[in-house]
């Protein structure tokens, strides 16, 4: 392990050194964000991937209701003709995970390299490193301690707290329209009533969109970046795939996610 995070400490130097010319002091801080970029353009071709399945499972809907009238009193029955149905069309339930999935791994990277003092057998530099004067390797709780909200360190969080927020309401605002204008019949369970909760569930989801702003709040700045950078290019990136994709309780779940 250590090894590897020498690697990718020597990567995120490359990259800083690389973007030196251009961002001065800020370097390290651009090479995360290129870092982001290359590693969600690395994991686009899942996200269309899953954005096809997401479409295709829209197409499967009556069929899904169908089956449900058929079978919903007999859950083991219900559950055999769904993967029969996903199989026949070659659609994956578990499409729209894998894009999450594959960024994870980046994020902990991120996280752990920028919080761990030692890279090796040496100290680690990259700590030093800073955005406007915010250490990239202190959190909030660090910047509200020199100077306040509004300090230098401050000031960074808050633009980065600014943008999040945009983004979230982006993302909640496009879900409620799409979810206004497609209207979705209530989901029942295997006895046929109403799945108890799922309805509350679906209004709350979009929301969390905005449960970002926690994570950049308690992480190292270096993570943080990552994560606005990342949820950003998902806001983008879900704007553009499912631009004409009529949204389901389903897929207000995913967009939320």
């Amino acid at each position: 392990m250590s090894a590897f995070m020498s690697a990718f400490a020597h990567l995120v130097g490359a990259l800083a050194d690389l973007l030196q010319p251009l961002f001065q002091t800020a370097s390290t801080a651009a090479a995360i964000i290129l870092f982001t970029a290359l590693v969600r353009l690395a994991v686009h071709p899942l996200s269309r991937a899953a954005a096809r399945g997401q479409k295709a499972r829209t197409r499967l809907q009556p069929q899904i209701a169908e089956l449900r009238k058929k079978h919903g009193k007999n859950n083991e029955r219900m559950q055999k003709e769904l993967m029969e149905l996903h199989a026949r069309e070659k659609v994956s339930p578990l499409s729209g995970c894998l894009p999450s999935l594959f960024q994870m791994p980046a994020f902990f990277l991120l996280y752990h390299l920028f919080s761990s003092r030692t890279i090796g057998d040496g100290p680690n530099a990259l700590l030093g490193h800073q955005l406007f004067g915010a250490p990239l390797g202190g959190r909030w709780h660090d910047a509200l301690a020199h100077g306040g909200a509004f300090g230098a360190q401050g000031v960074v969080y808050l633009g980065l707290f600014a943008l999040v927020a945009v983004v979230a309401t982006f993302t909640y605002r496009r879900t409620k329209r799409q979810m206004a204008a497609n209207p979705v019949a209530p989901t029942t369970g295997p006895d046929g009533q109403p799945v108890p909760g799922l309805g509350a569930m679906t209004k709350i989801m979009p929301l969390m969109s905005f449960a970002t702003l926690i994570t950049v709040a308690v992480v190292p700045l270096a993570a943080a970046l990552y994560v606005v950078t990342s949820t950003t290019w998902t806001a983008l990136e879900r704007a553009y795939l499912y631009r004409d994709v009529p949204v389901t309780g389903e897929t207000a779940v995913a967009a939320a996610a």
